[in-house]
């Protein structure tokens, strides 16, 4: 199916798209990498009058330290993501996130701002950055907000951005050197999305875990950290691992489609969240 008919804009800078944004108000949709975007226009669930295309504005771009902290445009790319050295060495966790999404095509230009943004039930960025305790930066007509991630996502493609804002970028502390990190999930065959997926970000006190960290995305409609777990596994040994993974679920409905029923997302959450807490343990240094 074809879109329906619409107006193309080119913005250069954050400035011109929010001006952009402003004229055409509701009529308009951000352009990024369109991976999320453009399949939703061929079936008509969008169909924008105006497209403003900030793909190509390069202050939304690239990855940098910044006052301590990583900091990665929101137009970056995930292929970006999974290549940079600096996230590798600082943030691996998202560099293992990004070399699982989709396929080649999409790594390429998809954008981490545009997922996230986009709020999908199954994407994977969302646990990685709630595992990390990202901050995302806003930017619209009255300046710069920052969210935090465990406050970001809302609802099924529901953030916490208002409208006429962009997602400019996405800033992470630094995984200590104590520390240890993974993200696995179950992919669905087709799509490559997460039909559950888990980050774990750890740091270790000896053979205790002293911080607990994680990210759940594919399991209800919003991605959410498991504070349950964490709390279990807080202070507690890596025999504690396999009882505090019981409490994935605690609290969560679980979705339940063709692809899955809720109870099988509820094992899965369960025995990925025992894993990728397993694996994050193997890697850090207590």
């Amino acid at each position: 199916m074809f879109p329906a008919s619409f107006d193309y804009h080119r913005a250069n800078s954050v400035k011109e798209a929010l001006s952009m944004l402003k004229q055409f108000g509701d009529d308009a949709k951000l352009l990024s990498g369109g991976h999320s975007l453009i399949p939703m226009m061929k079936l008509r669930l969008a169909q924008p009058a105006h497209l403003i295309d900030i793909g190509a504005v390069r202050e939304m771009s690239g990855i940098r330290e910044e006052g301590g902290k990583i900091v990665i445009g929101g137009a970056t790319v995930h292929a970006a993501i999974d290549a940079s050295s600096l996230a590798k060495q600082k943030i691996g966790l998202l560099s293992e996130c990004a070399h699982v999404i989709g396929d080649v095509q999409v790594r390429n230009r998809g954008t981490i701002g545009g997922s996230l943004a986009h709020a999908d039930a199954a994407a994977d960025y969302p646990a990685a950055v709630l595992a990390l305790e990202a901050e995302i930066i806003a930017e619209g007509e009255s300046g710069k907000r920052t969210l935090k991630a465990e406050h970001f996502f809302v609802d099924l493609f529901t953030t916490a951005m208002q409208a006429g804002e962009i997602l400019t970028a996405v800033s992470f502390v630094p995984i200590p050197q104590n520390g240890g990190y993974a993200y696995i999930k179950h992919r669905q065959p087709a799509s490559g999305f997460a039909l559950v997926g888990v980050a774990a970000v750890v740091t270790m006190k000896g053979n205790n875990f002293d911080k607990v960290r994680v990210g759940v995305t594919g399991l209800a409609a919003k991605a959410f950290r498991a504070t349950a777990v964490e709390n279990a596994l807080s202070g507690k040994g890596r025999d504690a691992i396999e009882a505090a993974s019981a409490h994935a679920t605690e609290g969560i409905d679980p979705l339940g489609d063709i692809h899955a029923s809720p109870d099988f997302r509820a094992e899965l959450a369960r025995v990925y969240t025992r894993r990728a807490l397993e694996q994050a343990a193997s890697r850090a240094k207590g």
